[in-house]
């Protein structure tokens, strides 16, 4: 009964991210089509003497509400699905059955009462994976946006025009980069005008730094000036900011070691000792006064862990 009750949950598991994956693929292939019209679209909207004439076509179910619900709730973006190591549809079904591990541990201390936990770690879980990747990439784009800057200065002072020199970044820089300069240049290339294009890769990247690039290129085209000198000072400032991080992390790398020791020591120590005597450490998963304590003992190990996580990125912010 228990093999075809797991038997069972796998094959739902299996079926969630099947149909998760199903609805990411609809979803990217309707974005890419809706980003073509748009670029159309968009320069008949500037002219006055276009009549729009609204495209109408058969109503299709919205697939995709579910998605933007599980998007909002566990805090990924379906539409870039390259900024994640391993996809959202994976990820969510493997988070629900590491919370419901981790319910089972404390449901010694709690009893029926951890089931209400599963639900927000499951979230906690999702999120936490989701936010490390986005960190993860915005460390990327950031360190690379210098040498990106330097590229277009380049070309910008041998007269080669910005549209160009983004393309060059988009054939030579590294990823992630190359692939946000590579979306920015086919949206030139379908009509979409350059300063929208820079907005939009602000606003998917989420950093300052390129909304201060959409920014200088913007009021360049608007008021002329040497942009040259402009995004030559703007990757002189991300450089030492760069440099001013590293810094910190440098000077908290004492804190954030003991941190990880503290973390990891009880784990490791549980671990030999079941090693070295298994009955000793057996009654704290089948006792229920052992239940109770190894229930209490997690909870207390992730409070510190959290506790800790949150003054260290506290302090480096």
């Amino acid at each position: 009964m228990t093999l075809l009750l797991l038997a069972t949950g796998l094959l739902l598991l299996a079926g969630l991210g099947l149909s998760g994956y199903l609805l990411a693929q609809g979803i990217e292939a309707r974005r890419r089509v809706q980003t073509r019209i748009e670029g159309v679209v968009r320069p008949l909207r500037a002219s006055q003497a276009v009549t729009r004439i609204p495209i109408t076509r058969a109503q299709a179910p919205d697939r995709g509400g579910l998605i933007r619900w599980a998007a909002w709730a566990f805090g990924f973006e379906p539409e870039a699905p390259h900024r994640y190591r391993v996809p959202w549809w994976i990820i969510i079904p493997l988070t629900l059955v590491l919370a419901r591990l981790g319910c089972a541990l404390v449901s010694g201390l709690l009893g029926a009462l951890s089931l209400l936990l599963l639900p927000p770690l499951w979230l906690l879980l999702a999120r936490g994976y989701f936010g490390w990747c986005e960190g993860r990439l915005r460390r990327q784009l950031l360190g690379q946006m210098p040498d990106a800057l330097a590229m277009i200065v380049r070309a910008v002072r041998v007269g080669i025009p910005v549209t160009d020199a983004i393309h060059a970044v988009a054939r030579e820089s590294q990823p992630p980069t190359m692939e946000e300069f590579a979306t920015l240049h086919d949206q030139l290339l379908i009509g979409v005008p350059l300063e929208e294009g820079l907005e939009a890769m602000g606003q998917r990247t989420g950093l300052p730094e390129y909304r201060f690039f959409a920014t200088a290129v913007a009021l360049q085209a608007q008021t002329g000036g040497g942009l040259s000198e402009v995004l030559e000072n703007l990757a002189e400032v991300i450089r030492r900011r760069i440099a001013l991080q590293s810094r910190g992390y440098a000077l908290s790398s004492e804190a954030r070691t003991s941190a990880l020791v503290l973390s990891v020591m009880p784990v490791l120590t549980g671990a030999m000792m079941w090693v070295i005597n298994p009955g000793y450490i057996d009654l704290l998963f089948h006792d229920a006064t052992g239940k109770s304590l190894l229930g209490a003992a997690v909870l207390s190990l992730a409070t510190g862990v959290f506790a800790m996580r949150a003054i260290i990125r506290k302090t480096l912010a």
